[in-house]
């Protein structure tokens, strides 16, 4: 049940952040609404999330996960580019958390 509320915490982690940059500063209401709604739901889910998976590991993952989820977003949504420094840094990140996937569970 953990892995299911982890993804449930990554949705929500996407769907705030990117209604937060649709919320221009707060100025425009329901994008913020969603926003703040979204956090509270991906903090509440990451929370339940932590009472079967490690602490290392589900944030590697709500971390990782969510920050390609965003990357792709916003290359897709919001026309941003990204170069090649960008996409080796985003490599890093997710060799960072197959890395702790593999070797950062318990040693007993």
């Amino acid at each position: 049940m953990g892995y299911l509320y982890l993804g449930l915490a990554i949705i929500g982690e996407v769907i705030g952040t990117s209604f937060l940059k649709a919320s221009v500063g707060f100025t425009h209401l329901i994008p913020t609404l969603i926003s703040l709604v979204a956090y509270a739901l991906c903090f509440y889910f990451l929370s339940l999330t932590m009472e079967n998976v490690n602490l290392n590991i589900a944030y590697a993952i709500w971390a990782g996960l969510g920050l390609v989820l965003t990357t792709l977003i916003a290359v897709i949504y919001w026309r941003e580019t990204i170069n090649w420094a960008g996409l080796l840094g985003i490599a890093l990140i997710l060799g960072g958390v197959v890395v702790l996937n593999l070797y950062g569970g318990p040693t007993h």
